[in-house]
């Protein structure tokens, strides 16, 4: 595994396809200032500040590190002084900046309040909806990306077996799958858009560990080593004949695929086999109905019906009140792109789209089960970028 930077050419189409959206607003350029929508359209992630206008060459303003900037950018560099002086270093450029586009999504509403005073006479309007759905369609690069990602995922399923032991705590665990990961290039960072969401690595978790409800928008929870992060991993030693949901995201050169199984160090209670198939029923299912132009609610609503025929609606994406309505959703360099599978985003699904579909059950008392693979959406229908097997990983 090398240090990797992202092809020239790429970052150039990225650029032009959003240049193509803004001319289509009327904008005259979008400034950006989140680092993951800076490394997308830049190609790097050093503290800046992106203008993109709606034609000519991009200029990234770079606080620190420059020379970090120039190695892994192929755009404009400029010094990045006082924020007071970025009009005047745009208008020496040549560069219109009356009406811009900004992404109020993730944007500190103090920054914000500095960036108004300073472009007085600029007009901003919210560009968070045109990028995320730009940033959803992805290129056959990122696609290779996310597939080095699974190489990665199903090395560590592998690996499971020798990793997994009788007793050892779900925080020990965690740390082996971590270690095995990480030293075959996961970042050790998920990146997340949603404010003041945050996971680390997954929810790996035991028995009824994983019923514990959080604050995480997803089916399972998890204790966690305390209060100050009270997800995921936590104290619980891991016993015999109880599930043990190994949900991980991992990011390999930034891009992340998103993978859950399943094991157990025993026998699985047959209850839980059978919501086992039926949450692999309800993804095969998924798998054949999931094609360019169906809309992402219908495949929520679809799960949801095959979960009560199956008498296990009050268990679907979680229990009572800390059931999530969603059953799958985008994957890329953050955790929860579009599209969303969910009740009333009756967007249509697109080729390049990559999502990650989960179908899960919680059972209070006893454990979450289910199963989750990352797919890219094609002309077909859905490929499945996730190769791990399928099946419940039975250690004797």
């Amino acid at each position: 595994m090398n240090y990797q930077v992202v092809p020239k050419q790429e970052l150039k189409e990225r650029v032009a396809k959003l240049q193509q959206l803004l001319e289509h607003l009327q904008y005259d350029g979008a400034l950006l200032t989140q680092h993951v929508d800076l490394f997308y359209y830049s190609g790097t992630m050093q503290n800046s500040i992106m203008f993109i206008p709606k034609t000519g060459e991009p200029l990234l303003f770079v606080k620190k590190s420059m020379v970090r900037a120039k190695e892994e950018t192929p755009f404009n560099i400029e010094a990045l002084g006082s924020l007071k002086n970025l009009p005047e270093q745009l208008l020496k450029k040549g560069y219109l900046f009356r009406k811009v586009g900004i992404e109020l999504d993730v944007l500190p509403y103090n920054q914000f309040v500095r960036i108004k005073k300073v472009f007085s006479d600029t007009q901003f309007y919210d560009l968070s909806p045109t990028i995320r759905l730009q940033r959803s369609i992805k290129s056959a690069y990122e696609i290779e990306m996310i597939r080095q990602s699974a190489q990665v995922a199903y090395d560590a399923m592998q690996a499971v077996p020798n990793l997994l032991r009788l007793g050892m705590t779900e925080v020990e665990f965690i740390a082996e799958l971590e270690r095995f990961i990480r030293v075959r290039g996961h970042i050790g960072q998920v990146r997340m858009r949603a404010y003041n969401q945050e996971i680390v690595l997954g929810m790996v978790v035991s028995g009824d560990s994983a019923t514990v409800p959080s604050s995480f928008d997803g089916p399972a929870g998890g204790e966690g080593l305390t209060p100050a992060m009270p997800q995921g991993a936590g104290w619980k030693k891991i016993e015999k004949n109880e599930p043990i949901l190994i949900d991980m995201a991992i990011a390999v050169n930034g891009y992340i695929v998103d993978q859950t199984r399943m094991a157990i160090i025993g026998e699985l209670e047959k209850e839980l086999e059978e919501a086992y198939q039926v949450s692999l029923h309800i993804l095969k299912d998924t798998e054949k109905q999931a094609k360019p132009g169906t809309l992402w609610s219908q495949h929520y609503l679809n799960a949801l019906k095959m979960a009560k025929e199956a008498g296990l609606e009050d268990y679907f994406m979680g229990f009572k009140e800390d059931q999530v309505k969603f059953l799958g959703h985008g994957v890329g360099l953050e955790l929860d792109e579009w599209p969303v599978l969910a009740k009333g985003l009756d967007q249509p699904l697109e080729v390049g789209m990559v999502i990650a579909i989960e179908p899960k059950f919680t059972f209070p008392g006893k454990g979450v089960i289910g199963i989750e693979n990352t797919y890219v959406v094609t002309e077909k229908g859905l490929e499945s970028l996730s190769f791990a097997a399928e099946e419940i990983i039975k250690i004797p």
